[in-house]
């Protein structure tokens, strides 16, 4: 257990991250300039609306402090290369998704680590000490710098960075298998006693967060594409950063089951929320005009 924490789970959140990072370039962070209106919009659902919903359906449905802390962790979470792929299948704004991912997935190295401290507090108290600094270096070698040196290898060299970027692109996938499979058999236990709740639940906030960045979208007259963007943005997690940021807090507690289930099970049941969202997206993508704001 001690090996999959301190190293597995890290070097492998890092393949993954850098497999996003080569798939973007310095022009993908420039949108938000040119972009503000729809990038403020994917934002605002994703980083602030989504931990919301999250905490107000733990209020509702209360689980064990191990596990509420790792659906509040989850919820902290950007959104992944999945996203991206899933954007582009439903011909949503694939731009709009690839600047959201890559700015919020920079900005993980602050938010993340203060409000996983402050959650910890809040669901598990002093049961779990978090180190805010040590959790912030933990998440930039983990997150940000794997990204920012895909970005880099990109400016650099471009002719290398597509060479790689399937065959890398196609290893994450398969690590973010791997983990998924690892935590959900690790918590196995955890997981029986407590599916018929947490199922539920992780399966209500996809749907409400899908739901909500439909709306924010169309509140902030947005084009359909950039709606839908949005609302996969905000509705499709990272679900493998949510397993490592529990497992390194298990680190210290020895609770890698509580922490971790949320994110395993949730990068299970989003497949299943999604895949009917993803229908209705191409169905009707051809409405690509603003909707007024009401």
């Amino acid at each position: 257990m001690e090996l999959l924490l301190d190293l597995f789970l890290p070097l492998s959140l890092a393949v993954i991250m850098l497999s996003l990072g080569l798939g973007l370039t310095l022009g993908d962070f420039g949108r938000v300039v040119r972009l503000p209106r729809a990038f403020i919009a994917g934002a605002i659902a994703q980083v602030i609306l989504l931990p919301l919903v999250a905490f107000g359906l733990l209020m509702i449905v209360p689980l064990p402090p191990e596990l509420a802390l790792g659906v509040m962790i989850l919820s902290f979470c950007p959104g992944g290369v999945t996203s991206n792929v899933l954007v582009r299948f439903a011909r949503g704004a694939l731009a709009l998704s690839i600047t959201l991912t890559a700015v919020v997935s920079l900005l993980a190295v602050v938010t993340v680590p203060v409000l996983v401290a402050w959650m910890a507090e809040l669901f598990v108290g002093a049961s779990t000490e978090v180190d805010v600094s040590n959790l912030a270096v933990a998440v930039f070698l983990i997150t940000t710098l794997p990204v920012a040196t895909g970005v880099a290898i990109r400016h650099a060299a471009p002719a290398f960075a597509d060479r790689v970027e399937k065959p890398l692109a196609m290893l994450a996938n398969i690590i973010f298998v791997l983990i998924v499979i690892g935590a959900v058999a690790a918590g196995a236990g955890t997981l029986l006693g407590n599916l018929a709740t947490l199922g539920p639940l992780l399966i209500a906030l996809n749907v409400a967060m899908l739901a909500i960045g439909l709306a924010v979208g169309w509140v902030s007259g947005l084009t359909r594409p950039e709606r839908i963007a949005i609302a996969l943005e905000a509705g499709v997690q990272n679900a493998a950063l949510g397993i490592t940021l529990g497992g390194l807090l298990a680190d210290a507690s020895g609770a890698l089951p509580g922490f971790t289930l949320p994110s395993a099970i949730y990068g299970i049941t989003m497949y299943l929320v999604v895949a009917p969202f993803l229908w209705w997206a191409r169905r009707g993508v051809s409405q690509t005009s603003p909707v007024p704001a009401g």
